[in-house]
């Protein structure tokens, strides 16, 4: 039995807990305050029904009191006829009525009283009513106004993740932006060092110098044979000294 309980206690809270989510107090109070004008009406139409018996008793209770003015002038004229007989009859006839106009009398003051309280009970079921829809519509402004604080609220917490987000992407691209400044000004220190100078173009530059010396030798050879020629040719006879 404890166990049985336990687990009628749990599914009740997780009932509570799925009924809480999905009720919309609004529609709740609108329901609640849809229920209480009904029986606003109820109580009106008691009170209408009432009224409109208590007019039926007070028709009925006016032809009596006629029958009754009518019973007593045949009583007279009976009675003034020589009909003694009929006279009776007539005031039988009277009493009768009688009676029952105070039936009717009691049944209508009954239906007074009752009238006057159900009178009562509508103005105040009115007076609730009303009271209740002012709080009503204040509680679903209170209502909405925390719902969009609530909207607000998870907005700016998904802008302020989103902000992180960002700041981390700007941190990245910066640093990378820093990584790439290093390394261009160390590539620009390599080059005026001439570290970086092309190692094919620097063959070429020695081949050139190379050559340049090949060049520079066979002009010198060609140079020192033209003089030892201009020296022989002067030590020649008829040479010029």
């Amino acid at each position: 039995m404890g166990m049985m309980s336990r687990m009628s206690t749990i599914v009740k809270s997780k009932m509570n807990r799925v009924l809480d989510k999905s009720e919309d107090p609004r529609e709740t109070l609108d329901y609640s305050y849809e229920k209480q004008l009904e029986m606003l009406r109820n109580v009106k139409r008691g009170v209408v029904e009432m009224v409109t018996a208590k007019r039926r008793l007070e028709m009925q209770a006016s032809k009596v009191q006629d029958n009754l003015a009518k019973l007593d002038s045949q009583a007279r004229k009976a009675l003034e006829a020589g009909r003694e007989d009929l006279a009776r009859l007539a005031l039988e006839r009277k009493q009768m009525a009688v009676m029952e106009l105070q039936g009717l009398d009691q049944q209508i003051a009954d239906m007074e009283l009752e009238q006057e309280k159900l009178t009562n009970a509508e103005q105040r079921l009115q007076a609730k009513v009303q009271a209740f829809r002012t709080k009503k519509e204040v509680i679903k402004a209170q209502y909405n106004a925390a719902q969009a604080q609530v909207r607000i609220g998870s907005a700016l917490s998904g802008v302020s993740e989103e902000m992180g987000d960002i700041s981390l992407a700007i941190e990245r691209a910066e640093t990378k932006t820093e990584n790439m400044r290093a390394r261009a000004g160390a590539i620009d220190e390599l080059a005026a060092a001439g570290v970086l100078d092309d190692p094919v173009g620097g063959s070429n530059d020695d081949i050139s110098r190379e050559l340049d010396k090949i060049s520079a030798s066979t002009n010198v050879e060609v140079e020192l044979a033209a003089l030892k020629a201009s020296t022989a040719k002067k030590s020649l006879p008829g040479g010029r000294s």
